[in-house]
């Protein structure tokens, strides 16, 4: 085997590690559908991997040869059901379950006919088998794919890519004397390019159920251009928190972001600029918010966020330096309608923000008092250098809130 086969074999078993990885975030997120089907993926096809290139502390070459076809078999099966079920051809629990039965009972039928063969023609059977197994799946994903199915493109790609790494492989399996290096190298891409293939899909159709499943929680009042709540479901939500927070008091921290120059966005180049600005603020605004805290849009041109049990108001301003930082960093329009397309150096856009950060701890106050407040101290922090501004019980005043720490 040379470099060039180790490095991409390395390629492989790090992408059925990220997968893996993948598999327990989705866990945790409650999809546990496609985080059992993502490691199932990874550990079967990892595992096939190893034991035919030689993994397996089995020296008997009959024995291996044997173990290897049952290996084949299982492994063809396994992933032949998983891809039916990812393009979603069982309707059904029932289907679901016949699928099952049908699969275990071909590869049942197939590993006991392999005992009337000797063990290297009964890894080839193996191998004809799981190669019949892919011929079938390349076909449902053709069809699935004239229908319209987007992902099952890519599918299809990623069968044929299966393909050839089975076939290759096997072929190491049951000559690794008389192997040309070539082999080694199309074996490894092959099954490096299905893997990354397969995970692409899955991150794809994981997308999708958790968008899906935030459509749910917030019904029609659901936001597509911001994924997160719209301006009413916020209300409610805040209305929700500060409801609970008369029965259980424990101080809440809000934090209510405003965004100065959208208008001007607009007049430049048109709605479409503005929701790509919205949908990029938006997704950084996301990816830096912890677990407890609620977000939703406020307005046109603002977002709010509420911190439940913020006993500590240090771990409510670090979270507003963090955001600031984040959302003030210059970000590429794309205001050509083209989403293929690079965006030009001359649609560089800086959003000018305002935050407004108070931590509540009286029951009485009213949640649509304090976003109001907030609303008003985003707009007067527009004018600091920080763009932060506090509440300062203390002295009943709003102070900017310095954007780095003193030493």
């Amino acid at each position: 085997m040379n470099t060039l086969a180790i490095g991409l074999w390395g390629c492989f078993f790090g992408v059925a590690a990220v997968m893996l990885i993948g598999a327990v975030i989705a866990y945790v997120r409650s999809l546990r559908r496609i985080a059992v089907s993502a490691a199932v993926s990874a550990l079967v096809s990892a595992f096939f991997v190893a034991a035919f290139l030689g993994g397996l502390p089995i020296a008997n070459p009959d024995v291996l040869a044997r173990v290897l076809a049952h290996i084949s078999v299982l492994t063809a099966a396994s992933l032949a059901y998983l891809l039916f079920t990812m393009l979603g051809l069982f309707k059904s629990p029932e289907s679901h379950r016949r699928a099952m039965v049908g699969f275990a009972g071909i590869a049942l039928l197939v590993g006991s006919v392999g005992w009337l063969l000797s063990p290297l023609q009964s890894l080839a059977f193996a191998t004809s088998l799981g190669i019949a197994f892919c011929l079938a799946a390349l076909v449902t994903c053709i069809g699935a794919a004239m229908r319209g199915d987007q992902l099952a493109k890519s599918a299809a790609l990623g069968v044929l890519f299966l393909m050839t790494g089975l076939a290759s492989i096997s072929w190491i399996a049951l000559n690794r004397q008389n192997v040309p290096a070539i082999i080694y190298v199309v074996s490894a891409a092959s099954a490096a390019l299905y893997l990354g293939l397969m995970a692409w899909i899955m991150w794809a159709r994981y997308e999708y159920l958790l968008e899906l499943h935030k459509v749910m929680a917030y019904g029609p009042s659901y936001d597509p251009v911001t994924r997160m709540r719209s301006e009413a479901e916020t209300g409610h939500m805040v209305g929700a928190v500060f409801n609970s927070f008369r029965d259980e008091p424990s101080p809440l921290g809000i934090i209510v972001m405003s965004i100065a120059n959208f208008h001007m966005l607009d007049k430049l180049h048109g709605q479409a600029a503005v929701n790509v600005a919205l949908f990029v603020c938006a997704g950084r605004l996301r990816r830096c918010i912890p677990a407890q805290v609620e977000m939703g849009r406020l307005g046109q041109d603002g977002f709010v966020l509420v911190m439940r049990n913020c006993s500590d108001s240090g771990r409510l301003i670090e979270l507003a330096r963090l955001l600031t930082a984040r959302l003030a960093k210059p970000l590429s329009l794309n205001t050509t309608g083209d989403v293929s397309r690079r965006e030009a150096k001359n649609t560089v856009w800086i959003a000018e923000i305002g935050m407004g950060v108070l931590r509540v701890s009286n029951p009485a106050v009213r949640g649509s008092s304090a976003i109001a407040m907030g609303r008003g101290m985003s707009r007067t922090a527009m004018s600091y250098a920080s763009r932060i501004a506090w509440y300062d019980y203390a002295s009943g005043e709003m102070v900017e809130l310095p954007l780095v720490p003193p030493a």
